[in-house]
């Protein structure tokens, strides 16, 4: 199959997108909405799209794909293999699909694309530059190496800084984009269940919630499922972790007797004090409700804290 594509084009619009997806993701966490993605940005006249319906994504200004998209409910089983890199299914199970004949080619080329791994229904984490360096038509996937925009020069080459510190930083790359991506998918669930709001006052500004552990990711048995999790404010999240503030097992807030008992100014009788005896938000599904064996570990930290 022959590929019409003009490589100075798909190198301009490539540079132009990991520009426009920088001041369009919302904050450290990389996340973008659906929408925002569709619409994308305009260049030469056209307006060029980073997704769309299918996995591996060719907007029509280019001949080669530019981005390829994991959905939260994808059939294909795409994952990150034992060498750290993310293993992409191939478009159906013809290795000759135009689809991978056009990642073939990107990865001859050396161009970069857009990672977007799907967190929840319309919103997506997006990685970028990543790059396809092995094709493997047996299992019908390729390889996929997430970098990082400072760790590529302005041709788009992978810097050459020499053995051992390149697999060092490769290994130390993919195992960020691993941690960004669980928390970024703890986090949206964890939102989404609270319907957006902080589970303690009910602020509905999500630049400004978290998805706070109830048992810490680093603990044993602290898996990022929602039932670990609660949708707090910054000042609560921090309050909470801290043990200022505590959540009893039929989930009524209290607040540690020396905070209850401090006379300071506005902030801390109504975004602390005032919590005493309140009840916190749930989540409507029972599955999603903070854990009560989780919150009694926590409840006794409380105590003896």
């Amino acid at each position: 199959m022959v590929l019409d594509f003009d490589l100075e084009l798909e190198r301009g619009v490539r540079a132009a997108a990991f520009g426009w997806l920088g001041s369009r993701v919302s904050g450290e966490d990389g996340v973008v909405d659906r929408s925002v993605l569709l619409e994308g940005f305009g260049y030469l006249g056209e307006r060029v799209s980073l997704i769309s319906q299918q996995g591996i994504f060719k907007p029509r200004i280019l001949g080669l794909p530019l981005s390829i998209t994991t959905s939260p409910n994808s059939p294909y089983d795409d994952r990150m293999g034992d060498d750290k890199m993310l293993r992409y299914k191939y478009r159906g199970t013809d290795p000759y699909h135009r689809d991978n004949v056009g990642l073939r080619k990107v990865m001859e080329l050396g161009l970069p694309l857009v990672y977007f791994h799907g967190l929840v229904p319309g919103r997506y984490m997006a990685i970028w530059p990543a790059y396809i360096v092995g094709d493997w038509m047996g299992s019908f996937e390729f390889s996929v190496s997430c970098e990082e925009a400072g760790f590529v020069d302005p041709a788009f080459g992978l810097q050459d800084e020499g053995e051992p510190f390149g697999e060092l930083k490769k290994e130390y790359v993919a195992t960020e984009v691993q941690r960004r991506i669980h928390q970024g998918v703890f986090r949206e669930r964890v939102l989404r269940a609270y319907r957006g709001q902080c589970a303690f006052c009910s602020l509905q500004h999500r630049e400004l919630l978290d998805a706070a552990h109830i048992t810490p990711d680093s603990a044993l048995h602290g898996e990022p499922v929602v039932s670990n999790g609660m949708s707090l404010c910054r000042l609560h999240h921090a309050a909470f972790d801290r043990l200022l503030l505590g959540v009893h097992p039929s989930y009524v807030i209290h607040v540690r007797r020396d905070i209850l008992e401090e006379v300071d100014g506005p902030m801390l009788r109504h975004g602390l004090q005032g919590l005493e005896g309140q009840r916190i938000y749930v989540p409507s599904r029972r599955v999603e409700r903070p854990d009560e064996g989780r919150l009694e570990e926590k409840w006794e930290m409380f105590l003896g804290d």
